[in-house]
């Protein structure tokens, strides 16, 4: 039993650096919403006809206030990240942007991001058409392409834009919501910190 008491304070002990699980979340959250959110508004026009357009884009109404919104707050919330200002405040638009893409993007392809039929928990999509049609791709290059050229950084993939990612995403910003930024490298820490002396 002192030896299960040993291992749970050795345990304890590393509770010491707890600010870096948040910290770790923020700085890979950040550039994530940050290339989102610029690559929309360099062309807002564009992200707003496929936001509206019911066709082959999204379908939304408001299509323009909606990209502007999107776009916003993928920057504004990536800043906010990476600084680790108003994090539990930030997760918020953040999350409800991720559940919109969630439903409206991704919901219709399943749970993957990548197709991949061999291992697939949940609800794969078209996955196993993806697969062929990755087979097929491969099959072409390999006899009229430069394949190992074009595999020298990584393989070949079909992406299924499923909802893997996001989810993900919104998963990790829940966490920020409940744990907030963390101790010492952020800015809420310290704003916090400074009220508390003051009262």
């Amino acid at each position: 039993m002192s030896f299960l008491r040993f291992f749970q304070r050795m345990l304890n002990a590393t509770r010491i650096l707890d600010f870096l699980a948040p910290l770790a979340l923020r700085l890979y959250l950040a550039p994530i919403f940050w290339m989102a959110g610029t690559s929309k508004l360099s062309d807002i026009e564009s992200t707003a006809v496929w936001f509206g357009n019911p066709d082959w884009g999204l379908g939304l109404p408001y299509p323009i206030i909606l990209a502007w919104s999107a776009a916003s707050t993928e920057v504004i919330g990536a800043i906010l990240l990476a600084i680790g200002l108003a994090v539990r405040w930030a997760s918020i638009p953040l999350m409800i942007a991720m559940a919109v893409a969630m439903i409206s993007v991704h919901w219709q392809h399943g749970w993957q991001a990548i197709a991949d039929t061999k291992f697939c928990p949940f609800n794969c999509g078209d996955a196993q058409e993806a697969a062929e049609r990755l087979s097929a791709a491969k099959e072409i290059l390999q006899q009229h392409g430069h394949y190992d050229w074009l595999t020298g950084q990584g393989s070949i993939v079909v992406l299924n834009n499923g909802i893997e990612f996001a989810a993900t995403y919104f998963i990790m910003l829940l966490v920020l919501f409940f744990i907030g930024a963390g101790r010492y490298f952020s800015i809420d820490f310290w704003v916090d910190r400074k009220m508390k002396i003051s009262l």
